[in-house]
């Protein structure tokens, strides 16, 4: 009846874990699932009919819900917790070595989850391994209580609040619009804002480029290279409000980044640019309307460091990475989607 699902991190990685939730949904269609993530978790969740019932957004604690060292679980968090009377824990939050102490002290009837090597078991487990697609990894996760999905691709409903949002910044939004995201949070996997542009430019469509307030740099450098105009979005809209705006669109063209995630779980055609292991596992898994384009970079383009082993140490340079994928191959695909869209 009162299932706990840890998962406390970024927009991305809560949308890959949305067919496990609704998995665990389906199975348990009585239950109340809390998600234990972060505040923009409480804040995009509040009203917003789904698989989760309530959030309880945590404090930063080391390797659960921040990535920095120092922060220990502070007096009273877990005594809260266990008066929630959770009768499953889930841990789809990563492989364990910090995540797995934390969910076994909230006193769950039963904890299932991921476990790499280094970290505690579980009541019932799924090996944690590298280059696994996150969604199937977690999907395997719910299994393990008899839980199976009816999609693999999540699904992400648009409130009226979230539509109200996007009137109130933007009007009524063109027919046909198209919107670029050229930010990314590790800047390897940026594609150029120059090749950003010539898409935008080339497509024929009112283009609308979207990003984060930090990433104001970027959203200019896409329109001030584009030769026709285009509006610039960045900050401008909360994630519920991007999320309505990409629902109106007809196609979004970004990085590998939470937005693309959050374009395709609206149900709006996507292309992503990718490095190849990162599509491996966060890449849309089907391709009727989802389209990556992806680099094969084996290796820092300045030192030489590998970066197909995840053991490896990351060096310290930043460049891009997909820098390589040519504006072609994109400008081929958001063709072919668009027709697509057209016809339906």
């Amino acid at each position: 009846m009162r299932i706990a699902v840890l998962r406390a991190n970024a927009v991305g990685d809560f949308l890959l874990a949305l067919p496990a939730l609704e998995a665990l949904r389906s199975r348990f269609p009585a239950a109340a699932i809390t998600l234990l993530g972060l505040d923009w978790h409480a804040a995009f969740l509040r009203d917003r009919p789904g698989p989760v019932a309530d959030v309880v957004a945590l404090p930063p604690v080391t390797g659960v819900s921040t990535m920095e060292d120092g922060h220990r679980a502070p007096p009273g968090l877990f005594t809260r917790l266990r008066e929630r009377r959770f009768d499953l824990a889930v841990q789809i939050h990563g492989g364990g070595r910090y995540s797995n102490p934390f969910v076994r002290e909230l006193g769950a009837g039963m904890t299932v989850g991921l476990r790499a090597p280094d970290a505690e078991p579980l009541d019932r487990w799924v090996h944690y391994a590298d280059h696994q697609h996150e969604t199937l990894r977690f999907l395997e996760v719910a299994a393990l209580v008899g839980a199976t999905a009816d999609r693999l691709e999540p699904r992400l409903e648009v409130t009226g609040r979230d539509a109200a949002e996007v009137a109130a910044v933007l009007g009524e939004p063109p027919a046909g619009l198209v919107a670029v995201h050229p930010g990314a949070t590790d800047p390897r996997r940026r594609w150029p804002v120059e090749s950003f542009a010539a898409v935008a430019d080339r497509l024929d469509r009112p283009v609308v480029v979207t990003g984060s307030r930090a990433e104001g740099d970027l959203v200019a450098g896409v329109v001030s290279a584009m030769r026709r105009p285009a509006v610039p979005l960045a900050g401008a809209l909360s994630l519920g409000g991007l999320a309505a705006l990409y629902r109106r669109c007809d196609l979004v063209v970004a990085n590998d980044t939470g937005p693309r995630h959050l374009a395709a779980a609206v149900g709006t055609a996507t292309i992503g640019v990718y490095w190849c292991g990162n599509l491996i596992n966060a890449g849309p898994l089907s391709r009727a309307r989802h389209r990556p384009l992806v680099s094969w970079t084996p290796a820092c383009p300045v030192c030489g460091a590998d970066g197909l082993d995840p053991a490896a140490p990351r060096c310290p340079h930043d460049p891009s990475w997909v820098a390589g994928i040519p504006v072609e191959a994109v400008l081929e695909q958001a063709h072919d989607l668009l027709r697509i869209d057209y016809i339906l």
